[in-house]
């Protein structure tokens, strides 16, 4: 067992030189920036998915009832409700001839699809960083295979015999550093590609929370249309645009 161990990681630790551990460290310092992107965010969207009915539920019956909604929560619909509202109230006190070829709807619309576009930017933040993780990686541990080699190159030809025990390490050592590029880019391509289809289902019901919003503040904000009184549910996956709330 001693024999079999001896090639192992603490030989790699004992034995590499300073280009191979740094090698190590760097997809150390890029996994652990890749999980902590694919937990934080993946926390994050299950919140935002998670409480999406019931903000626009409750948005909608504040707004029937002539109560001011709350736009102090985080919640995405809460900001985008809160920047509809501010831009609807900027067109009342508006100087009618600065503006007079500017339409109400031309107004909001233009001040949502901002407040949409950020939206869709803050869920984005961090996927580049996986993005990069993902297709860097490998390569990266390519590079440390190579290295490897190359130091199994230099000891047969310095013991001028190629036998297991005079190759071994450097082998061993490029075969550590070929999975170690694997098990950091996998990952983050995995998560990516998660966090983009979540990201996708967030940005349908913020679209559509959108639409009815604006329908509801061309009308004047005073009660909220039927058509705009509506639940945004998530059902295996897919945003459903679902029943009017009573």
């Amino acid at each position: 067992m001693q024999n079999l161990n001896a090639f192992g990681i603490s030989h790699f630790i004992a034995h590499s030189d300073p280009v191979a551990r740094a090698v190590a460290l760097i997809l150390i310092v890029m996994s652990i920036a890749s999980w902590s992107v694919i937990l934080l965010r993946a926390w994050r969207a299950w919140r935002i998915r998670h409480a999406a009915a019931a903000t626009a539920r409750q948005f909608w019956r504040d707004a029937r009832s002539g109560v001011a909604p709350q736009h102090t929560a985080g919640h995405p619909y809460l900001r985008l409700a809160a920047a509809g509202t501010l831009a609807a109230g900027h067109y009342a006190a508006r100087d009618a001839s600065a503006t007079a070829d500017c339409s109400v709807s031309d107004w909001l619309g233009a001040a949502l699809r901002n407040a949409v576009a950020a939206e869709h930017a803050r869920l984005e933040s961090g996927l580049t960083v996986l993005a990069s993780v993902g297709s860097t990686a490998p390569f990266v541990g390519l590079f440390g295979t190579v290295w490897g080699i190359y130091h199994a190159l230099i000891a047969v030809g310095t013991s001028g015999r190629a036998t297991l025990d005079t190759v071994a390490g450097p082998v061993g050592e490029a075969l550590i550093m070929t999975a170690l590029g694997l098990a950091v880019a996998i990952p983050a391509v995995l998560g990516y590609n998660a966090l983009v289809r979540s990201n996708r289902m967030i940005g349908a019901g913020l679209n559509a929370f959108a639409y009815e919003l604006m329908v509801w503040l061309m009308s004047g904000g005073r009660t909220a249309p039927r058509s705009a009184a509506i639940e945004t549910e998530t059902r295996h996956g897919q945003p459903v645009t679902a029943r009017a709330v009573a």
